[in-house]
């Protein structure tokens, strides 16, 4: 099971390896609580339908989703208003702090492909493949991509010539390849959450719970309430021509397996097809009432800044199988059993 992306002591004055110079705000993070007083960003806690079904392919386990944020109009901004999580660095995005690696495993397949990684596609080929090598690990034990200049060493800078962003996702793309075959596990998630929790039943059977959801603020710890910006929650990145569900097809493919998101797929869809969507994520853009979006946007940006010309709404019928639940806050998070 993968781990979550931390920024538990993220909160420094440039962010790692940063320019206070020119920074809005001092070169200070703004943080969400000033993001959400200035109407930048909703409230965490704003109300979400959810949805339980028996996963398909495994009767001990039931996924749990939410509906109001997987039929939400959020995209990819990266490169394309994209604030960043460190004050004055927005070209990293949300690549400042490295990526930690789930098991070996992750690490292992990520290897493989580093392997393959050329100077034309990454802009640190020597500083990555010398001695210090691609990788460091934290204060905390914890194995994670190693930083350069101040963000993942992996990270290609603006103006190099294969274009900015991931050098993993975009060899990925020219390979014809999904980035989740290349990036590391918590990369390729964001910014979808999963988490486990066994639920013991009333009559003392057992199910695997397996949420899926919004990769808020919280989800990186304590320090994530630091961030400089955070994209799920900032209607600036909900503008999609597609939800999330389709969009992310994928990675929630990969996540849940087949039959699942298939299930998944019915369900939003009967969410976005009632006359009055109930729960909309409150980031989203609309004009009228009935929930119609502002924009119609068809591109986006896939990843890190690499265009692929796609996008990358909720009634739910109970039926013996599907269980709708609108609430105010999510299902418990267990610490460490998420992506």
């Amino acid at each position: 099971m993968t781990k979550t992306k931390t920024a538990n002591s993220y909160n420094s004055d440039s962010g790692p390896g940063g320019d206070p110079e020119g920074a809005p705000d001092g070169g200070r993070n703004v943080g969400g609580e000033r993001r959400r007083a200035a109407g930048e960003e909703v409230s965490l806690d704003h109300a979400r339908m959810w949805v339980e079904f028996p996963d398909p392919a495994d009767e001990e386990q039931v996924f749990r989703c939410d509906l109001t944020w997987l039929t939400s109009r959020w995209h990819c901004v990266f490169g394309q208003g994209c604030q960043g999580i460190s004050a004055g660095r927005a070209s990293d995005g949300c690549c400042t702090l490295g990526a930690h690696f789930s098991d070996e495993e992750d690490e292992k397949r990520v290897a493989a492909h580093v392997a393959r990684l050329t100077p034309e596609l990454w802009q640190f080929h020597a500083e990555g493949t010398s001695g210090r090598g691609w990788t460091e690990v934290t204060e905390d034990g914890e194995r994670q991509t190693r930083l350069h200049q101040g963000a993942c060493v992996f990270l290609n800078r603006p103006g190099f010539p294969a274009g900015s962003g991931c050098a993993l996702h975009t060899m990925a793309l020219r390979e014809g390849r999904e980035p989740l075959e290349t990036k590391p596990d918590v990369c390729w998630q964001l910014p979808i959450r999963r988490t486990f929790e066994w639920v013991e039943l009333p009559d003392g059977e057992q199910r695997l719970y397996v949420s899926i959801g919004e990769y808020d603020r919280r989800g990186w710890g304590p320090g994530g309430h630091d961030l400089h910006w955070w994209c799920t929650g900032a209607s600036s990145a909900h503008g999609a021509g597609e939800p999330v569900y389709v969009s992310y097809r994928p990675e929630l493919t990969e996540l849940m397996g087949p039959a699942g998101y298939e299930r998944l797929v019915g369900l939003c869809e009967e969410r976005l097809a009632a006359q009055a969507p109930p729960v909309p994520h409150p980031a989203d853009r609309v004009d009228q009432a009935d929930g119609t979006d502002r924009t119609d946007r068809t591109d986006r940006t896939d990843g890190m800044g690499q265009a692929d010309g796609t996008d990358r709404g909720d009634r739910v019928s109970a039926g013996t199988d599907a269980v709708a639940v609108a609430a105010t806050g999510r299902p418990d998070d267990r610490p460490g059993q998420s992506c």
